[in-house]
């Protein structure tokens, strides 16, 4: 029997004592060989032993393929191990940059490789236009005092935590010959529309999809730095009689542009490196009206009949260069924020 004195544990509370007493039995174990590991190399030094589990696997997973791949792009053959493939130097950068006019991709060498670039910069360029409008529209809706407010911050984030591919196959779904998309026309007394077929429409979905897909994360950003912004501001501004307009161009573009300028260094970096959703929605086409640099790499690697590594290693290497000078844009332009 209880005593009326004592109070009554519940089972959180018991799995709070478990979880406590299992958490001192582990303190105790590994107490002693880093006091030991302390003594050893130092109190300075301890941080690199926490850091060393994440440095092997960087090393292992990220370090480490990129210099197999710089190995790759300066060797030739069809051998998969580095000792079986001769040495060619910049032969296939050579090959890569060999074009008569670089706004023609029908004069390069690579035309494909130069077709993927001309279509990743369309996808970009349109993509960023789309994906910053709509991002900012929806975070100064969002931000507003309206019914639902929190019900619709999570619906625009769910597509977030979708995969990329999953995403790709319910539009392919939906804008296929026979999707529901095309059902909807046809019974609304249409024509069906060959979506994947026209060169125009499939850049647009792709694009569409992509901007579905990912605008919630951006318009969390913004959201994030809209409400960073002081009240007082908005209500001094209020008492002035200001128009909206010139409060959104005079105070909240203003104080809102460090934001936005992550958002596009991120839209852009995401943008030139797009492959799985473009690839499983149109698979590159029509023809090559959707490929892109990514697809290139991995059609010339490991689709084609011939692999050819060494070529996907160099365009990888150029396409990595362009992706770490707009990651130092980025670094850059967090540290200003943050001073």
């Amino acid at each position: 029997m209880r005593s009326h004195g004592a109070p009554a544990r519940g089972p959180s509370a018991a799995a709070a004592a478990v979880t406590t007493g299992s958490a001192n039995i582990l303190m105790r174990l590994t107490d002693p060989p880093m006091r030991a590991v302390q003594r050893l190399i130092g109190a300075a030094r301890m941080p690199y032993v926490f850091l060393l589990p994440n440095l092997v696997f960087f090393g292992l997973f990220v370090f480490l393929p990129i210099g197999i791949n710089i190995v790759f792009s300066v060797t030739g053959g069809t051998g998969l191990f580095p000792a079986e493939r001769p040495y060619v130097g910049s032969e296939h950068y050579a090959r890569l940059l060999d074009c008569g006019s670089y706004l023609e991709a029908a004069s390069c060498r690579e035309d494909l490789f130069w077709r993927g670039v001309g279509n990743t910069l369309t996808f970009t360029v349109f993509q960023m236009v789309a994906m910053v409008l709509f991002s900012l529209v929806t975070a100064l809706v969002l931000n507003r005092p309206i019914r639902g407010r929190g019900f619709f911050r999570a619906v625009y984030f769910f597509p977030v935590l979708l995969s990329p591919v999953v995403v790709a196959l319910i539009w392919k779904w939906i804008l296929q010959r026979d999707g529901l998309l095309n059902a909807v026309l046809t019974t609304a007394g249409g024509e069906k529309i060959l979506f994947f077929v026209d060169p125009g429409w499939a850049m647009f979905w792709s694009v569409f999809v992509s901007v579905w897909a990912h605008m919630g994360f951006y318009t969390l950003i913004l959201l994030a730095g809209l409400q960073a912004i002081p009240r007082d501001v908005y209500e001094a501004a209020e008492m002035d009689g200001t128009r909206p307009w010139r409060v959104f161009h005079r105070i909240t573009l203003p104080l809102l542009w460090p934001n936005l300028l992550v958002v596009l260094v991120l839209v852009l970096i995401r943008s030139v490196q797009v492959f799985d959703e473009v690839f499983v929605l149109t698979g590159g086409g029509p023809g090559t009206a959707t490929m892109m640099v990514v697809q290139y790499i991995y059609t010339t690697a490991f689709a084609n009949q011939v692999q050819n590594f060494g070529l996907a290693g160099a365009a990888s290497v150029l396409l990595g260069a362009v992706l770490f000078v707009l990651t130092l844009i980025q670094l850059f332009l967090t540290r200003r924020r943050a001073s």
